[in-house]
């Protein structure tokens, strides 16, 4: 795969005991969607080392000393729906009172192209870090269409993360977007001729919420 600078892909040893347990098919649901949240978890960790931060006086049992925070209400979270759901708790983890809007995309079948058929954000989304979040990076036709509602609609700082991804998704996103750093949990071999990527786990939405 080309190499691109807004490209960030994991090599940590506890992701990959964990993406491990999450491709298993014989992985129950509440599993699934438990593990899906603690890779999020872990890769927003990884995904805010350029925060920026705000000093604020902070009084200790013995003195007032200077310490820096994330500013409050300054992250905002919008999952593709409606595999993205999963993956919001794990932010929320780390960031609890950030905001949540939503963005649905549904994938036609026929074209495997995306259609855009829902979307609402928190007020001043705009001034806000944005997590977009989907587990599965396939052909990036979804990520790049939920990329392009959002820069519409004002956000500037934006920053997108998957769990799985193809090549193919990684470099259609990564050229088209090269201001939005890309986080991957883990790159996959290919797509196959549906448009699933292989390994993959399947559906990542079915195995969530339980449907077929």
């Amino acid at each position: 795969m080309k190499e691109f600078k807004n490209v960030f892909i994991f090599d940590h040893p506890l992701i990959k005991h964990k993406v491990a347990i999450l491709r298993d098919k014989k992985t129950g649901m509440k599993e699934f969607r438990e593990l899906v949240e603690e890779i999020t978890t872990m890769m927003t960790y990884e995904s805010m080392r350029d925060v920026k931060l705000v000093p604020v006086q902070v009084e200790t049992p013995l003195e007032t000393v200077t310490q820096y925070k994330v500013p409050d209400e300054s992250i905002a979270i919008v999952p593709i729906l409606r595999a993205g759901l999963g993956m919001v708790n794990g932010v929320h983890k780390v960031f609890p009172t950030a905001r949540v809007g939503h963005i649905g995309m549904y994938r036609n079948e026929e074209t495997l192209q995306p259609q855009e058929y829902y979307c609402k954000l928190p007020e001043g989304i705009e001034n806000k870090t944005v997590f977009l979040v989907d587990p599965m990076l396939a052909t990036g036709g979804s990520a790049c269409d939920a990329l392009a509602a959002l820069k519409k609609r004002g956000c500037k700082n934006i920053k997108f993360m998957a769990i799985i991804a193809a090549p193919v998704g990684v470099e259609t996103v990564a050229s088209a977007h090269p201001d939005v750093p890309v986080y991957v949990s883990t790159l996959d071999r290919q797509l196959n001729e549906n448009g699933y990527i292989l390994p993959g786990l399947g559906d990542a939405g079915d195995r969530l919420f339980g449907t077929k």
